[in-house]
């Protein structure tokens, strides 16, 4: 039996903005994954899986895009604009790439906890498995980068109470794994404490062209019309995400959308560019305790 884990919540009153009293934040969140050896992204190109428990040679040449090509032409566009961007990092990553994610830390960008491989679902995972992920990813991050990350993020946004207070106990600050709200809250377990920030899905790439079998250019035509109808009520204070994926608007065909998005908000006035980290530490003192 689970063990029944008591959480307390406190949220942000109706008054809070963000600085300089903006309404709208808008975060860039690029994935830079890996998957472990004899597993392979769940999604590829062809529509049709192949059937049976194998490896679909496909779907592995697919999702290795991400770090071979993808991700660096997304992080060229960002920091063009000079934007700096939320990375969803698996320790894989770190692993095998330490000297690249060590120049995008330097850059700037944020780089977050996101599971050893992406195919590594905390659901699936024993208690010992998921202490060992976490453990493990956060010391290739810490070792590849220089600092210790402070957030995280799991492979389809999916965690629960338990593992969320293990990632409290592991000295993460916040996590990315709850759809449940608009606005940051503070989870209150009995011996620690961890910010749940909510990630908007609206706008990510991988369910966009893959599930729904829509265009990049109607992945900007939604952006665009969303920012400009927020913009124009400026009723609620918001997080507005954008997704994307090495392995998918990472390729040419879909990296022209990311980088009109970008160019759009980065001269945008009234929005705040910011990372999960900067929101933490700017909402953190309206709490309590």
């Amino acid at each position: 039996m689970p063990e029944d884990i008591s959480c307390k919540t406190e949220h942000l009153n109706d008054e809070f903005r963000w600085p300089k009293d903006k309404r709208l934040a808008v975060i860039f969140n690029v994935a830079y994954e890996m998957w472990t050896s004899d597993n392979c992204s769940s999604v590829n190109p062809m529509g049709n899986v192949l059937s049976g428990n194998i490896i679909d040679p496909n779907a592995d040449s697919y999702g290795r895009y991400n770090v071979n090509r993808g991700c660096e032409r997304l992080f060229s566009i960002a920091e063009k604009y000079g934007v700096v961007t939320s990375i969803f990092t698996s320790g894989l990553v770190a692993e095998n790439h330490a000297n690249k994610l060590k120049s995008l830390s330097d850059f700037g960008h944020e780089i977050i906890g996101h599971s050893y491989g992406q195919d590594m679902l905390f659901p699936y995972l024993s208690n010992q498995q998921i202490e060992d992920n976490i453990s493990t990813s956060t010391k290739l991050i810490e070792t590849a980068t220089g600092q210790r990350p402070h957030g995280w993020i799991s492979p389809r946004i999916t965690s629960d109470l338990d593992v969320q207070r293990r990632l409290a106990h592991h000295g993460y600050k916040w996590h990315g794994d709850a759809l449940d709200d608009d606005l940051p809250y503070l989870q209150k377990f009995s011996d620690s404490e961890i910010m749940a920030i909510p990630v908007t899905i609206d706008f990510n790439d991988l369910p966009h062209a893959m599930r729904f079998g829509r265009t990049p250019e109607q992945f900007v035509q939604m952006f665009m019309t969303t920012l400009d109808k927020l913009l124009e009520s400026n009723r609620e204070t918001l997080i507005l995400d954008v997704i994307v994926h090495g392995h998918c608007y990472g390729r040419p065909a879909g990296a022209w959308a990311f980088e009109e998005i970008v160019q759009r908000c980065s001269q945008e006035n009234e929005l705040w560019l910011t990372t999960r980290g900067k929101i933490f530490n700017y909402a953190r003192p309206f709490f309590s305790g």
